[in-house]
């Protein structure tokens, strides 16, 4: 499970980088930055789905600490 989040966070930190570099290299004149970042926003989401969806199925479980 750590496996999968971990490369999750990974595709999500990519996303964000080739944004970046769209926007620097483009300056605006196409869409690839939006898409990046709408790429970026989809993989957040679908983390956070999995998450919660894998909490409910008993495959991860809360600790109930805060630190």
């Amino acid at each position: 499970m750590r496996i999968l989040i971990a490369i999750a966070f990974l595709l999500i930190l990519a996303s964000l980088g080739s944004a970046l570099f769209f926007m620097m290299r483009d300056r605006g004149t196409t869409k690839r930055m939006a898409y990046s970042l709408t790429l970026r926003v989809g993989f957040s989401v679908a983390l956070f789905l999995f998450i919660l969806f894998a909490n409910w199925m008993g495959w991860i479980h809360s600790t109930g600490t805060l630190y």
